[in-house]
């Protein structure tokens, strides 16, 4: 069985994106796997499915590169309302995920604006294993006496981020510490783990190491759960550009409504058919 598929990618966060409007979609997790690996495969972050909704223009449903299906994906929600406004003519489309239904509108300079709703800031919202202030958990990296990184922020955009403020964004102290961090007891769904390093009030430098998808060129909802983090710490303002490896982010984290919105590039890299 062949399947059509896009490549797609929201500022190099790249994504395997499948229509499943009219004919379901339904692969194992080791046939995710199997399509998300670079060696072998079509070679992605997350392979997306775009379905029917009787509530929202469409339902995106995310699998991670290891197979395992994840509430939503910032970055993803930019390519599938890309691809929703360009089918539909519409300016603006509902997409429903498993973390809720978000928005999607046309931005300037062909980008787009993704409404990700109000951060959930609750420790039992995140989820953390345990009641503690989410501006700063308490989590350490490193000797206890002279720690690498520590007291990061938590924040949920729907799925569950901590993010660490610190100036040390090198490969392997990313990959080391998103590994160590991603299935810590203290997050009993796994967390995403940010690096944010603050170079002005309204411009974050960030690397995500992704659950279940390891160090990614782009994370929205880390970009946006890094905004939220750093404003809450007083380190930044309400909005700023979140470089990340892939390109530029610009987060705002609307006083008004509470909401997060995120504006960032969308690519279509080529087309192809799964073997499935």
């Amino acid at each position: 069985m062949t399947r059509p598929f896009l490549k797609m990618n929201g500022a190099g966060n790249d994504f395997v994106v499948v229509n499943a409007l009219e004919t379901p979609f339904t692969p194992t997790a080791e046939q995710a796997r199997a399509i998300a690996d670079r060696a072998t495969g079509q070679g992605c972050d997350q392979l997306i499915a775009i379905e029917p909704s009787d509530r929202a223009d469409a339902f995106m449903r995310v699998w991670n590169a290891d197979g395992g299906v994840v509430e939503t994906c910032g970055n993803a929600l930019r390519c599938v309302g890309q691809v929703l406004m360009q089918a539909t003519g519409k300016d603006r489309v509902i997409i429903d995920t498993a973390a809720g239904p978000t928005v999607a509108a046309r931005a300037a300079d062909g980008q787009v604006r993704v409404d990700m709703g109000p951060p959930r800031l609750g420790w039992d919202e995140i989820p953390l294993a345990e009641e503690m202030d989410t501006r700063g958990i308490e989590l350490q990296v490193g000797p206890i006496d002279a720690p690498l990184v520590h007291t990061p922020g938590a924040v949920s955009m729907g799925n569950p981020h901590v993010v660490f403020f610190t100036d040390r964004l090198d490969d392997g102290f990313v990959r080391a510490t998103g590994s160590l961090i991603e299935h810590h007891p203290l997050f009993p769904e796994g967390v995403n783990v940010g690096f944010a390093h603050v170079l002005a009030p309204d411009h974050i430098r960030l690397r995500v190491w992704e659950r279940g998808a390891g160090l990614t060129r782009a994370c929205g909802t880390g970009a946006c759960a890094a905004l939220v983090a750093c404003a809450r710490r007083g380190l930044t303002g309400r909005s700023a550009a979140v470089d990340v490896d892939g390109g530029r982010l610009f987060i705002d984290w609307d006083e008004a409504t509470g909401h997060v919105l995120m504006t960032g590039p969308v690519e279509l890299e080529r087309t192809g058919s799964l073997e499935l």
